[in-house]
């Protein structure tokens, strides 16, 4: 074929491609996926065995290219990205990193992952698992030994984290519950036995039956509703909201909307329109939750390998529930779809896994009452009304709310809601009184024990504050003392004031929250407002943040040691974006956040990337059972000197 031709179906794939709406950021479409898998299956790995699909999604374009291509001066405009994929395989016992280049349908880049840690398992792969021991004839024994019946267990496989081995393999360890009637399994456990399963030869490799404890009752843990969802709308707006394609448009915003096996939700190129200029100004370039890390604190032999990393062990995008109309999203939102790749390599359709909506929060963005004014009262206000994206993920007994609030004044909400149920052990003791020993938890119900545990979800905020060039700023609160009283001829024997300090390399970026008052800000040192102040926004954690308590030594806070400062702020690098290392299953810590941080990169006046843990320490409680009240968090990031004025005023 001559270059002319090749020029005109180059020219004639970028048409289809693009669209009206196209965004380089826009997530594959399901030909795509189909067509990277087509690609990879007429390779060399086509002929291996086992061939199976663990990650694929949109090869992280170039940003600067992007920010140029998004460029409103039509002059300045270069030719979109190139459309590329990134693939990891397992073929023949090996992990497989493939590029696709999908405009000429070529492998770019092929190479052999050798390094720590395995990709994220297939649902496929955890059915498998979950199934085979009740086939195993040492288990079959363990369930007639209790005289129970084995059509009524149910498995789950659980990842197993890494504790000082040498060599690995990609392994989970199966507890099983009983049902016997009742819908809410984790809440039935069979004590005593675990299964570890080599999920790759899909074989039982080793089997324990240590002990037996009392089944807790099924009789009052179901967690079903007896009420029906009352219709409720949030859309008070009289202006609504525009989706175009994966593009957003409401009030003063507009962002990029996407979705991704791994992280679900993802926000991009979000930018706010400043009142008096009529410009859309810079915010975020891309934000999205990045890791989870759920360490559970009991160290006992069927328990201490709980420390869970779903992002990168499952994935929060495959993880994701078709959303319910009414109990999860009102009655004014619109909901989008997902698409992710099966384990075969195929596209999944995954049906109403976002919604959009308006919400009134019943509360005033400002308000202001004046009875200074004689003969006048005068009342001014506005309600506080935002736009809101969601998505909830369901990973084993726990269920995640994932909210991107917009609100008009400026501000980014990110929301965390936390429910399901909890992850319990059988135990003999049905009093509180009854306990002796250390049970690593609390006694819920009858004979059923929570244990104690802690949840991380990290956050990727690649802000872009009017620019690339921003720097992190603390700003400290300091007592004074009044010294010279004649000065100031006043009482007063302290004031607080402020002092900033600029982090120059990452650090500095490392923030601990809680220890002395301060305010984190992320400002552009390049622009000023019309007074002279730099511009900025500043984040406001939700409640006081929780850190990690495990040991620095402890195995599972090596895999995650960004758990131990609230607050990161590194270079920008587009491949650093998981902050428990792109390989999270039986990673050993030399990958992610903490690692990249360590190598103390310059971050003043610099393209840079901050890092948010919303975390929880959790003590169940008995109105934890048997479904878990939500349990919320999260933080805003507010504007800070960014605009001239209030920019709800104009």
């Amino acid at each position: 074929m001559n270059k002319p031709i090749l020029a005109l179906v180059f020219l004639l794939q970028c048409a289809i491609t693009l669209g009206l709406h196209f965004h380089p950021l826009d997530p594959l479409t399901p030909q795509e996926i189909n067509k990277t898998s087509f690609i990879v299956k007429k390779s060399h790995l086509g002929n291996l065995k086992d061939l199976t699909f663990h990650y694929l999604d949109l090869d992280e374009p170039n940003k600067k290219h992007i920010l140029q291509w998004l460029s409103p001066n039509p002059f300045k405009k270069p030719p979109p990205p190139r459309r590329r994929s990134l693939v990891v395989v397992r073929a023949g016992g090996q992990t497989h990193e493939l590029i696709i280049d999908l405009t000429t349908s070529k492998i770019v880049s092929s190479r052999i992952y050798t390094g720590h840690g395995f990709p994220p398992f297939t649902f496929i792969e955890l059915f498998r698992a979950s199934k085979l021991p009740l086939t195993y004839p040492s288990f079959e024994k363990s369930i007639l030994d209790r005289d129970l019946n084995i059509s009524e267990v149910s498995c789950i496989p659980f990842t197993v984290g890494w504790y000082g081995e040498i060599t690995t393999r990609r392994e989970v360890k199966a507890s099983c519950f009983y049902r016997d009637g009742s819908v809410n399994v984790f809440t039935r456990p069979i004590e005593g036995i675990t299964i570890t399963i080599d999920v790759d030869s899909m074989r039982v490799v080793k089997y324990s039956d240590r002990f037996r404890k009392p089944l807790p009752d099924k009789e009052g843990n179901d967690f079903r509703t007896k009420h029906k969802p009352f219709p409720f709308s949030c859309n008070v707006s009289d202006t609504g909201f525009k989706i175009l394609g994966n593009r957003v448009k409401w009030a003063n915003w507009k962002f990029h909307v996407g979705f991704t096996a791994r992280a679900g939700v993802t926000i991009s190129t979000a930018s706010v329109l400043d009142p008096r200029t009529k410009r859309f100004r810079r915010v975020m370039y891309r934000g999205h939750v990045s890791e989870t890390f759920v360490p559970y604190m009991d160290p006992t032999n069927e328990w201490y390998f709980r420390t869970f990393m779903d992002i990168g062990e499952f994935g929060f995008g495959k993880s994701a529930v078709n959303l319910q109309p009414l109990i999860d999203c009102p009655q004014n939102a619109a909901y989008l779809d997902g698409h992710v790749a099966g384990p075969d390599g195929t596209a999944q359709r995954m049906t109403n896994v976002m919604c959009v909506f308006e919400k009134n929060s019943y509360g005033a963005s400002f308000r202001h009452t004046e009875i200074n004014v004689p003969g006048q009262v005068i009342n001014s206000g506005e309600a506080d009304i935002r736009l809101v994206v969601r998505m909830v993920a369901t990973v084993g007994n726990y269920d995640y709310f994932l909210d991107w609030e917009f609100q008009k004044n400026g501000a980014i909400r990110v929301g965390v809601g936390l429910t399901g149920v909890l992850e319990v052990k059988a135990t003999s003791y049905t009093s509180n009184e009854q306990i002796t020993d250390c049970i690593y938890g609390s006694l819920v119900a009858k004979n059923t024990i929570a244990v104690n545990h802690d949840h991380y979800l990290t956050y990727y905020l690649d802000l872009d504050i009017d620019g690339n060039g921003n720097s992190l700023v603390k700003a400290k609160l300091k007592t004074v003392r009044v010294t010279d009283v004649n000065k100031t001829s006043s009482p007063r024997k302290s004031y607080w004031t402020v002092v900033k300090e600029t982090a120059k390399t990452e650090a500095d970026g490392r923030v601990k929250l809680g220890s002395e008052p301060v305010e984190v800000l992320i400002v552009n040192p390049n622009k000023k407002t019309n007074i002279g102040n730099t511009v900025g926004y500043r984040l406001i954690p939700e409640h006081l943040p929780v850190t990690s308590l495990l040991t620095d030594d402890d195995y599972p806070e090596i895999r995650a040691g960004y758990t131990k400062y609230p607050v990161w702020v590194t270079a920008y690098n587009r491949s650093e974006r998981w902050a428990g290392g792109f390989y999270s299953d039986r990673s050993r810590g030399d990958d992610g956040l903490a690692v990249w941080s360590s190598r103390n990169r310059e971050i003043e006046n610099k393209d840079i990337v901050m890092w948010y843990n919303v975390g929880f320490h959790h003590i169940p409680y008995q109105e934890d059972f048997p479904v878990m009240p939500t349990l919320h968090g999260g933080f805003t990031l507010r504007p800070s000197n960014f605009f001239d004025n209030d920019p709800l005023i104009g």
